[in-house]
């Protein structure tokens, strides 16, 4: 049986609302969309929630063999998880004019004080599609590591960051079984562990 290639032009809008505007943004979509079977959907609605484009990046320091991540309070965790104070790779949202590179290249930054000397693009997803429009580009940012870590952030976007640096086996030991519970970090985590010895050779 071959399954029909949709693309854009198998989606029919009717009417799209800004239903939210604060510190995000929500749009209503009333639509409709071709069937695997054929013919058209009925027309329904969705919410969907604006975020736009995302960057994120491991640290790695292939001298020591070791790895930067971070630490900070996030709301979404706190219905959901033993504590709210969760372990990341820095990241942060492009703003308008920034490309992915520049964006992260700044976060790192204001985030860890960290300036890569190579940044290696491990690949592009969306988080949650089903709701969100956000597409998160994933980098291994290389470069040295301070082993004491530090505490970054901006205070006037309420940032509290501190940054962990550990040997990557330390790391590689609780990506299933610590606060890595982010699918950006898990993905870096991952793509880091399989290419970690390669990064040494270099």
């Amino acid at each position: 049986m071959s399954t029909p290639n949709f693309d854009q032009q198998d989606v029919s809008i009717s009417k799209k609302v800004v239903s939210y505007r604060g510190f995000f943004k929500m749009l209503t979509y009333t639509l409709k969309h071709r069937l695997f079977s054929g013919g058209w959907s009925q027309e329904f609605t969705r919410e969907l929630f604006v975020r736009g484009e995302a960057v994120a990046a491991i640290l790695y320091d292939p001298q020591k063999d070791a790895i930067g991540y971070v630490e900070q309070f996030r709301v979404g965790a706190i219905a959901t998880s033993k504590t709210p104070w969760c372990y990341e790779v820095i990241a942060g949202i492009v703003e308008q004019g920034e490309t992915p590179e520049s964006c992260i290249e700044r976060e790192l930054i204001e985030e860890a004080n960290f300036t890569a000397e190579q940044l290696i693009p491990i690949g592009s997803y969306l988080s949650s599609p089903g709701g969100c429009d956000e597409r998160i580009h994933l980098f291994c940012a290389l470069g040295t590591l301070d082993e004491s870590g530090g505490i970054f952030g901006l205070e006037h976007e309420n940032e509290d960051i501190r940054l962990h640096v550990e040997s990557a086996d330390q790391v590689f030991e609780r990506i299933f079984t610590d606060r890595f519970d982010n699918a950006a970090t898990v993905i870096a985590l991952q793509w880091l562990q399989r290419h970690r010895d390669q990064l040494k050779a270099r």
